[in-house]
């Protein structure tokens, strides 16, 4: 018998090959069944059949009834990668969208199995033919079509039998294989209802596994050199667990990659599509594979990440509403009255969020006593208004959650900024309450006069180093300028010995009471600001004695080249207490009146202020940071 086998050599490049066979197998099968929906197919089904000696699968066929192609485009189709028939059209003859263009995705057959079979039946003049196309992994230059023969059924369309397979492949029968079916054809059944996909005997069906109808949220445009290209996102939620991808879709829906990102959203399972033919041209050009390296596909991703987790947000604070309502009904909400600043309507719209969570993943927690669940209640309260770590030990030691559920509850909380106003609020409030202390500890006349400068003043004032700049950091507390130095030997050389004490005029050694130290990059060179703060007691006014001992110190220093080993290193002293005499205001007049500088140097300057002047000034920055708070667009959200 006559062998009519017609063979024509492919052209292609090894990387190429090498790069389409390492698909997943999920990936791979999904481009089989495009390649069947986009020659128009209203049914794709994909059997396994098992047949090898160890009972295992052993080939993979899918089955479509589109419309095939004639043997007279074989050739072409096969021999030109990039040759596609879908490169003319947008559309299939029954006007549904098409995946493809290229004509590549046929190869990706070969990351399932080594011997691919095409059998074909196209109806042409009204008559049905079919013919079979054959391809070899180990020569896939070489492929091989039969002769075109009547198809003995007017049923046309193509079907794929995959053999001589890699894996045994259980994914494709498994609820986490067909969900990712699910979420890969989703959108796409979505818009053509009367398409089926059949995986193993079962149906591919996103809507029986969606909860509600996909979400779409419109997003700034991807601007690149050819123009702004617009650019959606769409959410569909799912009833079961899922991996929470982020899919890079053509502005049609069609899945092209996945981008690789984590969401702290907690007890939500979602598929996002972030839609743009922008992503259509990256692909075109080969560059999708490098995924966020592209700036403006990143800056795209970044904002749909925020899109998602607003979303959810809103979400969690619907689905916390109707729980909400029964502990109010019950009388365990641990709120009263009606939230009246933003801050405080954030507070509640977290705990309600964070309760509904707990409450769905230990539903055992609001199920005993009113009197116990109110304890809980107040409990997660009362830890999240101390902040995310005290939430992480009332999650822990009272009610026993699972870690992995502390940690995704600890996350959702760094992850929103309404957590961040709550925190940021009560930081705030902390220390304007601490200043009015302060101010009855300095202005009361009978506490002051019992106030002691060393074992209690500047005990108390170490504590709160945000009195003197966020910057600072504590470094010395009661030490002499020789522990000073010591201290401060890692900025100026490690090498350095110091065995000889700063020397002071007129002192045999100067203690400093507080000295703090800030660190800086300015144009790539560290630098290095110290503040050194002598305090005196509420009742010394300060006068020559009390300026004289702190321009000492400023002088010590700056004539000992101990402290001056390397550069960008300033130092700044600051004397304190409630008044001043007139002498100090006269020589307050004569270097810098505006700031109240008594000595100013190239490396520093020398300050005197008083306690009224230090509690106002933090009290003024902290009312305007409060008030901000309040009006704060983060906070209306």
């Amino acid at each position: 018998m006559v062998d009519n086998t017609e063979h024509f050599p492919v052209e292609v490049q090894p990387d190429f090959v090498d790069k389409q066979t390492r698909a997943r197998p999920i990936p791979a099968l999904s481009e089989l069944i495009w390649n069947g929906l986009d020659a128009d197919a209203t049914r794709v089904s994909v059997e396994l059949e098992y047949g090898d000696l160890a009972g295992g699968l052993s080939k993979i066929v899918v089955h479509d009834n589109g419309k095939g192609f004639p043997r007279s485009e074989a050739r072409g189709l096969f021999k030109n990668l990039g040759g596609s028939w879908k490169r003319g059209t947008r559309q299939t003859p029954s006007g549904r969208q098409i995946h493809g263009q290229e004509g590549k995705g046929r190869y990706k057959a070969f990351a399932l199995g080594r011997a691919v079979t095409w059998h074909v039946t196209h109806e042409e003049a009204g008559d049905a033919s079919s013919f079979e196309v054959s391809l070899f992994s180990d020569n896939l230059t070489d492929v091989a079509v039969t002769p075109q023969r009547p198809a003995g059924t007017p049923r046309t369309g193509v079907t794929v039998a995959v053999s001589d397979l890699h894996h045994d492949f259980r994914v494709f029968e498994t609820e986490e294989g067909l969900q990712d079916l699910a979420e890969n054809f989703a959108l796409y059944l979505s818009n053509y209802p009367n398409v089926q996909i059949e995986v193993a005997g079962r149906r591919v069906d996103p809507a029986t596994a969606m909860v509600g109808e996909p979400v779409t949220i419109e997003l700034e445009p991807i601007v690149s050199d050819e123009g702004p290209h617009p650019a959606s996102l769409q959410i569909i939620e799912w009833k079961s667990a899922t991996k929470r991808a982020l899919y890079l879709c053509s502005a049609d829906g069609f899945p092209l990659d996945t981008s690789e990102t984590r969401f702290h959203v907690p007890g939500f399972a979602f598929s996002a599509y972030l839609r743009s033919d922008y992503i259509s041209r990256l692909q075109e050009k080969g560059l999708l594979g490098l995924g966020e390296l592209d700036p403006r596909l990143a800056e795209a991703v970044d904002q749909s990440r925020e899109a998602i987790k607003r979303y959810f947000r809103e979400r969690a604070a619907a689905d916390a509403k109707s729980i909400v309502d029964e502990w109010k009904a019950e009388q365990v909400y641990p709120f009263e009255g009606e939230p009246v600043t933003t801050v405080e309507k954030a507070e509640r719209q977290v705990f309600e969020i964070v309760a509904a969570q707990v409450q769905r993943i230990a539903p055992e927690i609001g199920g005993g006593s009113k009197k116990g669940k109110a304890l809980h209640l107040r409990m997660l309260k009362t830890a999240l208004e101390r902040g995310p770590e005290e939430l992480q030990i009332i999650l822990r030691e009272v009610l026993d959650l699972p870690v992995a559920k502390q940690k995704e509850l600890g996350a959702l909380l760094q992850e929103t900024s309404l957590s961040s106003i709550i925190s940021a609020a009560k930081t705030v409030a902390d220390r304007l309450k601490f200043l009015t202390a302060l101010e009855t500890i300095i202005y009361d006349p009978e506490k002051k006069g019992r106030l002691k400068e060393r074992t209690q003043l500047h005990r108390i004032l170490a504590q709160e180093t945000w009195l003197f700049g966020e910057e600072y950091n504590l470094w010395v507390s009661d030490l002499g300028l020789r522990q000073v130095l010591n201290r401060h030997k890692e900025h100026l050389d490690p090498s350095l010995v110091i065995d000889e004490p700063v020397k002071v005029h007129g002192q045999r050694t100067a203690i400093v009471d507080l000295m703090f130290s800030a660190q800086s990059k300015r144009h790539l060179a560290e630098e290095v600001e110290n503040l050194i703060v002598e305090l005196k007691a509420p009742e010394v006014d300060i006068g020559w004695k009390e300026t004289g001992q702190i321009l000492k110190y400023a002088h010590a220093v700056e004539n000992d080249d101990r402290f001056h080993r390397v550069k960008n290193v300033r130092w700044h002293y600051i004397v304190i207490s409630n008044a001043y005499d007139s002498q100090t205001a006269g020589l307050i007049n004569s270097v810098d009146a505006e700031r109240r500088l008594i000595g100013r140097s190239a490396t520093g300057t020398v300050q005197v202020m008083t306690w009224g002047e230090l509690i106002q000034e933090n009290r003024a920055r902290l009312l305007f940071f409060q008030q901000r708070l309040e009006h704060s667009e983060i906070g209306r959200a």
